[in-house]
């Protein structure tokens, strides 16, 4: 058998080190937004286009306008997109870095 292990170094110590580690509330609500396809398509658009407006996602992604609208929406309220008015239309971006970084990490491409 192993060697003994102090308490610092029991399993039951390193899992809970390991779970102190991680903000995991911030990590599932990422998660949350990303395992939607509808959003991921939205990210995945804004992370190629920034600046894309409702009306370009709408024709890009193939859906209408209201579900876009929706769908931004929620990612502005988790953080993930910023919006800007610019005259009479309305643009969108990426904003968070860990998101843009998971995109990459994904495969995509700017």
């Amino acid at each position: 058998m192993g060697e003994p292990r102090t308490l610092d170094g029991s399993p039951v110590e390193l899992g809970r080190r390991a779970i102190g580690d991680v903000e995991i509330g911030q990590w599932a609500q990422r998660f949350d937004v990303l395992s939607d396809p509808g959003r991921l398509e939205i990210l995945l658009c804004l992370h190629r286009s920034p600046g894309i407006s409702v009306g370009e996602l709408a024709a890009a992604i193939g859906r209408n306008e209201n579900a876009i609208s929706q769908a931004l929406r929620v990612l502005r309220h988790e953080g993930c997109v910023t919006s800007t008015r610019e005259g009479r239309s309305v643009t969108n971006r990426l904003s968070d870095p860990i998101i843009h970084e998971i995109l990459h990490t994904i495969g995509a491409e700017h």
